[in-house]
C-alpha cells in the first residue's frame, strides 16, 4: 500500500518585482523547515498545519526526500479508503523510515492509530503529518499530547521571497525602533505586494487570473473541506461571510451587524466563524488590556488570512486602491491585513512567540497589532496607507505606551513614506518594508 506521488503546489511562473523566486522546478526554501527537522530528531510526530495551498505538501516532500520517506496523500481516494479500512496497518507501512500523512483531517480516526503506533514504538521522527484545518478541532488529537509538536505554515513571507529570514518581531520586542531604515518603495508598490498575497499558486498570476484562482479556491473549500468538518447548512454562503470579514478588517467585529447584513439569524453566525478559523481562512485578534478580565469583554477584530484573497473578495486592485480612485478607502484595511499576515508568518520562526492582540480604549484610541510576551513585555504596531503622518496617527501608540509603562518595549507606525522618524519616547514612524528588511550593519536603530 503506497502513495508516493508528491503534488508540488509552489509557484510555477515568474514572480513579480522585489522577489527572486528560483526556477519552477526548484521549490522555494521555507524558513519553518529547519525547526520541523529539529523536531523530528527528538519528537515522535511533527505536524504541519495551515490553509489549503500554502505549500504544506511541498515542504513535507522536501523534508521527506533525504529521509527516504513514504508519502501517503489522503486527498487521493484509494489512499483514503485504505486508511479508513485498516488504520493500524496504514500507519505501519514504513516502519523503518519517515511516513508522511498528507491532509490527515480527511481521515480523523488515524489519530488514534498514530497514538497507538508511537506508544508501541517511541522512536523520534517516525511521522510527519499535515492538515488543512486546525487539528486541535479533530477528535482525539489531545491524546497526542507529549507525542507531537505542531508547526503553523502560512503562505510565502516577503523575506522568504527574498531569501532573508526576517527578525522584525525579535528586534521590536527588544526595543528597536528601526530609525536607520529608509525605503525606495511607495504606496503603489506595497499595494502590489498586498494584492498578490502569499499563496504560492496565486501570487505569480496576473490580477484577473489571481482573482479567478482565489474564487476557485473558496469554491473548493465550500464544497470539500467545509463539509468534511462541519454539518452546517449555509456553506454555499461562506464566500459572502468571508467577504464581509474582509470589508470589516481593521474594525471591531460586531456579529449582530454582520448577521443582519447577511440576513442570517444572529445565533447561526458563530459556528460558521469558528469553521473559517479552523480552516485558517480568517484570523482573530482579541482585544488587549492590562486586565485579563477586560480582554474577554472587548470585541475582537477579524481578518482574512491572506491579503490577496481579501483583495479578490472585495474586488479591488492596486490601481483601484490609489488615492484618487474608487476604492481608496480600502487601501488601509488591505495593508493592515497584509502586515498582520507578515507578522503571523514571522512568529513561526522568531525566537519570541508573542500572543497577538489589538488595542482600543474608551476614547477610541486604537492600535492595530499588540504583541505580548509571556513575561508581560509588549510592543505595538500601527499600519497606515498614507505616505505622511500626523500627531493624531500616534494617539493609540502613545496611549498604550503610557498605560503599559515599563512593560512597553517599542511602538512603530508602519507607513508608505520613505524615511524613519522618531515620534516620542519609544515611538517611531517607519517605512512598511521594515517588516522584512535586514538591519543595516553596525546599527541598532533605537
Amino acid at each position: 500500500m503506497t502513495s508516493m506521488t508528491v503534488w508540488n503546489d509552489e509557484p510555477t511562473k515568474q514572480a513579480p518585482p522585489e522577489s527572486s523566486t528560483p526556477p519552477a522546478d526548484t521549490p522555494l526554501p521555507r524558513f519553518l523547515q529547519e525547526s520541523i527537522e529539529q523536531a523530528l530528531t527528538d519528537t515522535r510526530i511533527a505536524i504541519i498545519e495551515g490553509a489549503r495551498q500554502v505549500g504544506k505538501s511541498t515542504l513535507a516532500a522536501m523534508i521527506a526526500a533525504p529521509r527516504h520517506g513514504l508519502i501517503a496523500n489522503l486527498d487521493r481516494d484509494l489512499t483514503r479508503r485504505a486508511a479508513l479500512t485498516d488504520p493500524t496497518t496504514f500507519v505501519q507501512q514504513n516502519p523503518n523510515g519517515l511516513l508522511v500523512i498528507d491532509e490527515v483531517q480527511r481521515t480523523p480516526d488515524l489519530i488514534f492509530a498514530l497514538k497507538a503506533a508511537v506508544d508501541e514504538d517511541p522512536r523520534p521522527g517516525r511521522f510527519l503529518i499535515t492538515g488543512s484545518a486546525d487539528l486541535l478541532s479533530l477528535k482525539g488529537l489531545d491524546s497526542l499530547a507529549g507525542r507531537a509538536e505542531t508547526f503553523a505554515l502560512e503562505g510565502f513571507s516577503q523575506g522568504e521571497l527574498r531569501h532573508h529570514k526576517e527578525q522584525f518581531i525579535d528586534r521590536l520586542l527588544a526595543g528597536e525602533l528601526h530609525l536607520t531604515h529608509s525605503s525606495t518603495l511607495r504606496r503603489s508598490d506595497y499595494l502590489d505586494l498586498a494584492c498578490a498575497g502569499g499563496f504560492p499558486q496565486a501570487r505569480t498570476r496576473t490580477q484577473q487570473r489571481r482573482n479567478d484562482w482565489n474564487h476557485a479556491y473558496l469554491r473548493q473549500l465550500t464544497r470539500r473541506d467545509a463539509p468534511d468538518l462541519a454539518g452546517l447548512t449555509r456553506l454555499a454562503d461562506l464566500p459572502r461571510l468571508i467577504a464581509r470579514v474582509a470589508a470589516t478588517a481593521g474594525t471591531q467585529f460586531v456579529a449582530t451587524g454582520v448577521a443582519k447584513d447577511l440576513q442570517w439569524p444572529r445565533t447561526t453566525l458563530a459556528p460558521y466563524l469558528e469553521l473559517l478559523k479552523t480552516l485558517f481562512v480568517i484570523r482573530e485578534l482579541p482585544g488587549w488590556s492590562s486586565s485579563l478580565v477586560s480582554r474577554t469583554t472587548t470585541h475582537p477584530k477579524l481578518y482574512v488570512g491572506d491579503s490577496g484573497l481579501a483583495a479578490s473578495l472585495l474586488g479591488v486592485t492596486p490601481s483601484s486602491l490609489a488615492p484618487d480612485h474608487t476604492h481608496a478607502n480600502r487601501a488601509g484595511p488591505i495593508l493592515e491585513t497584509f502586515a498582520l499576515a507578515e507578522i503571523a508568518k514571522q512568529r513561526s520562526w522568531s525566537e519570541a512567540k508573542p500572543a497577538l492582540f489589538h488595542f482600543r480604549d474608551q476614547a477610541q484610541r486604537e492600535v492595530d497589532i499588540v504583541l505580548e510576551q509571556q513575561d508581560g513585555t509588549i510592543a505595538a504596531i500601527e499600519v497606515k496607507a498614507a505616505a505622511t503622518i500626523t500627531p493624531h496617527d500616534m494617539r493609540g501608540l502613545a496611549r498604550l505606551r503610557d498605560q503599559a509603562k515599563d512593560r512597553f518595549a517599542a511602538g512603530i507606525l508602519l507607513y508608505t513614506g520613505p524615511t524613519s522618524e522618531p515620534l516620542g519616547p519609544r515611538l517611531a514612524a517607519v517605512p512598511l518594508d521594515a517588516l522584512w528588511s535586514p538591519p543595516r550593519r553596525g546599527t541598532i536603530g533605537r
